[in-house]
């Protein structure tokens, strides 16, 4: 199983439009998919066509109520299932404020379930408060989507900070898979300039202790695409409401190197441990002409005799 989170805290770059399509492209492949949504204003749940109520079990009340997670898991498809948001998911942050391991809730909740999905995607809100922090906490990986713009950019780095803080203090699994960029236009000469920028950065830090050591620019790069604008408002996902368009192509190619991955990490060979080395004697050795066996040992000294005095007794 990999959890996931897609995270950065600059609103509008595509993060939940990226859990969305993504999610249903794995469930497509065959993968079991959770997605959690993290973020108050619920677009993830709304994306999906379930309406943000107090009435439905959502995260609020997994983090606040102590409900169970998969008593919150609302079942969209056979392979996708949704743990959806609220509008009270924006004061939990208040209500946990007094909870001992407030950072860890989830991680709880999650671990203590007995579920059997492949993939939980988790949609981190545009911030880095106390629900991405939670997110962190529990995640195994982290994607970045972003655009390729100059402020963007300045923006991962803050970001980075983030997630070396959880891995260092909390979550020493933690890692940075890779970037997907979104909107992207190969046309301008700034998102080139943005990318090679961003290879630069990932590449100095390779044999580093870092969380983004082994980070990637994704290949599939998620082309602008009206269709990805449209496919929420009628509470489908790219793959549904046209499965033709770039978008629905863009998102499976994703899918595929997220997959590739995990293949990736099973086929790498074990490493190497080193044998102890055993010590044995050559059995065509006499160990009597062995020069050890030459050298005369000393003498042993004799015993030390004790005479008993005898007292002679005295007549008065």
């Amino acid at each position: 199983m990999r959890i996931i989170a897609l995270m950065n805290q600059k609103g509008g770059v595509g993060k939940t439009t990226t859990t969305v399509n993504l999610g249903a492209a794995l469930a497509e492949r065959g993968r079991r998919v959770c997605m959690v949504d993290l973020d108050p204003q619920a677009h993830l749940t709304i994306n999906y066509g379930v309406e943000p109520s107090p009435d439905i079990a959502s995260l609020y009340n997994v983090l606040v109520d102590e409900m169970g997670f998969l008593q919150a898991v609302h079942q969209v498809s056979d392979r996708i299932a949704l743990v959806p948001s609220s509008i009270d998911l924006a004061a939990a942050e208040i209500e946990l404020v007094a909870v001992l391991g407030r950072e860890m809730v989830l991680k709880k909740r999650i671990e203590a379930a007995a579920h059997d999905f492949d993939y939980i995607l988790l949609d981190c809100p545009p911030s880095l408060g106390l629900l991405t922090i939670n997110a962190l906490a529990v995640a195994h990986e982290v994607i970045i989507p972003m655009q390729a713009h100059f402020l963007a950019l300045q923006g991962v780095a803050k970001l980075l900070e983030t997630v070396q803080l959880v891995n260092k203090r909390m979550n020493p699994r933690l890692k940075v898979s890779g970037i997907v960029l979104t909107m992207f236009d190969s046309q301008t000469k700034l998102s080139m300039e943005v990318v090679n920028e961003l290879r630069s950065f990932i590449d100095a830090a390779k044999g580093k202790p870092l969380p983004w050591a082994e980070a990637r620019i994704f290949k599939s790069k998620i082309r602008r695409n009206i269709k990805l604008a449209e496919s929420p408002s009628f509470g489908q996902t790219i793959l549904k409401y046209d499965p033709s368009s770039n978008g629905a192509a863009d998102y499976r190619a994703l899918a595929g190197e997220i997959i590739e991955m995990e293949q990736a990490a099973v086929a790498a060979p074990a490493p190497t441990v080193t044998p102890t080395p055993v010590l044995t004697v050559n059995p065509a050795i006499d160990p009597s002409k062995l020069a050890a066996a030459q050298v005369t040992p000393p003498p042993t000294p004799a015993p030390t005799k004790v005479v008993a005095k005898r007292a002679s007794a005295v007549n008065a």
